[in-house]
């Protein structure tokens, strides 16, 4: 494995896995003499960064006014008005 011209090297899919490192996790190097860890870095259980992206994205995202039974309508394959089709 090399390190790219950026400094970059790619973690294998079993280390990936095993620590549950998914696109975005936060990592954490350890310095210990001749070599590195590598740790997947552990947050309080507020709303991490993850989805704190997921809200800011989301944010604004619903402006039509529409009431629940319209939208329940809509997902159900009804009218806008919550008429059923037949």
């Amino acid at each position: 494995m090399q390190i790219t011209s950026k400094g970059q090297v790619t973690i294998p899919q079993e280390v990936r896995i095993r620590l549950g490192l998914l696109p975005h996790t936060e990592v954490e190097f350890e310095l210990a003499d001749d070599h590195a860890r590598i740790r997947k870095v552990h947050r309080s259980k507020a709303l991490g960064a993850r989805g704190r992206s997921a809200l800011s994205a989301l944010s604004g995202a619903a402006d039509a006014r529409m009431s629940t039974d319209e939208i329940m309508a809509l997902t159900r394959g009804g009218s806008r008005s919550g008429r059923t089709k037949k």
